[in-house]
């Protein structure tokens, strides 16, 4: 597990980028945490500093959407998902769980 940020620093509709083997983005919206690889299957470009609706979140570079609960693309041009992971709150601090990978599915 990493540790991401505390609860309290990550306010609803926000997003906090995490590095480590990967880059991830812990994104905090409609009461959830979601926690997907940081970068576009696109192109290059920062997931957590895309823009958040609900349970989607969409890429700054190309408009490429994805789902935060299983990593899969909602348009084009992304075609490829994004690996998402689970997240834990423990004492008031958010963990991401890099051992238990999911690959996009639908």
């Amino acid at each position: 597990m990493i540790r991401a940020c505390d609860l309290a620093d990550l306010p609803e509709g926000e997003s906090v980028r995490v590095l480590g083997h990967v880059p991830i983005a812990v994104f905090h919206t409609e009461g959830q945490l979601y926690a997907i690889d940081d970068t576009c299957t696109h192109q290059d470009a920062s997931l957590s500093d895309g823009w958040l609706e609900g349970c989607f979140v969409e890429c700054p570079l190309h408009e490429a959407s994805f789902d935060l609960r299983n990593g899969m693309p909602t348009c084009l041009p992304a075609k490829r998902p994004v690996r998402t992971y689970p997240v834990v709150v423990t004492d008031g601090v958010i963990y991401v769980d890099t051992t238990n990978i999911r690959e996009g599915v639908a």
